[in-house]
């Protein structure tokens, strides 16, 4: 089986299959990565992303995985969309506001255990970036180089990142638990239910349908 950079050469090359096989390989993650941010509009959102992805494939010089390249694509198309919608500045940092604060509206994510929607909705309740940071950490299983990469920012401050997030993401729970026993169980193994609500979500996705990459 051809690796990521195998198949990017082929495309860049004029081999349309490599660059369907290539975004089809990692299509589920970068959905599930969106669909948890913004729910209906994910096809959108997803569309873009892919599109920004075929216009810098060729400015794209292999400093990280083909995988991590794609996630700060979709992160920056995430920050455009919400800036977008809410008809902000460029030079507002919307990594530093929730999603929460971006737009309250109850989540589209259906999560069937308790334990699944608190840590969701605790989840959306953190700035962006820390949100991010965590569900990379989980859900990609990414290193602190591949997170910092994605996030853009120094390989060293991830570690403090991810153990702010964490903190945050305690206390968040602690307000939002409808139960002693919601917030026990879930704090009682937060991994295992952080990775559960990923798999939730790479679930729900399977579903959808992959829209066309665009290759040219």
């Amino acid at each position: 089986m051809a690796d990521d950079f195998e198949l990017l050469d082929a495309w860049r090359a004029g081999d349309m299959d490599a660059g369907s096989q290539l975004f089809d390989r990692h299509f589920d993650s970068i959905h599930r990565f969106l669909r948890n941010k913004v729910g209906d509009d994910t096809d959108e959102v997803m569309q873009r992303t892919l599109l920004a992805c075929v216009e810098s494939r060729d400015r794209f010089r292999r400093a990280s995985s083909f995988r991590t390249f794609l996630f700060g694509v979709a992160r920056l198309e995430l920050l455009t969309f919400y800036r977008r919608k809410r008809k902000l500045a460029r030079n507002v940092a919307l990594e530093n506001h929730s999603l929460y604060d971006l737009d309250p509206s109850p989540s589209t994510v259906v999560a069937q255990h308790m334990e699944q929607r608190l840590l969701h909705e605790a989840l959306r309740r953190l700035p962006i970036d820390l949100q991010i940071a965590l569900e990379l950490h989980y859900w990609e299983s990414m290193s602190a180089t591949e997170i910092a990469t994605v996030l853009e920012i120094p390989p060293g401050t991830v570690k403090s990142r991810l153990r702010r997030a964490k903190e945050l993401l305690r206390e968040s729970m602690r307000v939002l638990a409808l139960t002693k026993e919601q917030l026990e169980s879930t704090l009682g193994d937060l991994e295992g239910w952080a990775k559960s609500l990923g798999q939730a979500l790479r679930d729900g996705a399977g579903g959808a349908r992959k829209p066309k990459s665009k290759s040219k």
